[in-house]
């Protein structure tokens, strides 16, 4: 659940840049603004696939067999590493799956910061199928 409320207030700001970037592209505002405005979905689009990554693989790993689980920080990782090749390979062109992409290498970098520092969330959150609710719940 922590995962799901970070991106709830993250989506917001997502939308709101998005919302906004019309109006300041036609400004006459500073460049590095200009810039920050056009990469800054990647970086939330960076954070966002990963914590629904990790959620994905948490609650498949704990549907698992106990003997085929895997530790909780390996499937942090995992989730980094898959958002990374998705944020990455839409960038390069490779794929158009989250729409219509033009290549920038500020885009790579947004999104290799936004990765980072989901990261170093999901780390400091340690998030995990909390095994004890799920006991109550049969």
């Amino acid at each position: 659940m922590k995962l799901a409320r970070i991106e709830l207030l993250i989506i917001p700001i997502f939308a709101f840049f998005k919302l906004i970037r019309p109006s300041v592209l036609k400004s006459s505002s500073p460049e590095f603004f200009k810039l920050a405005l056009l990469s800054l979905p990647n970086f939330f689009e960076a954070i966002i696939g990963t914590l629904t990554l990790t959620g994905v693989g948490l609650l498949i790993n704990d549907r698992v067999k106990e003997q085929y689980q895997i530790t909780p920080k390996f499937i942090y990782l995992l989730a980094v590493i898959f958002a990374g090749i998705y944020v990455s390979t839409q960038e390069l062109k490779l794929h158009n799956l989250g729409g219509n992409n033009v290549f920038d290498r500020n885009d790579l970098i947004f999104s290799f910061i936004g990765l980072i520092i989901a990261y170093l969330i999901v780390m400091r959150i340690k998030p995990i199928i909390n095994i004890d609710s799920k006991k109550n719940d049969r």
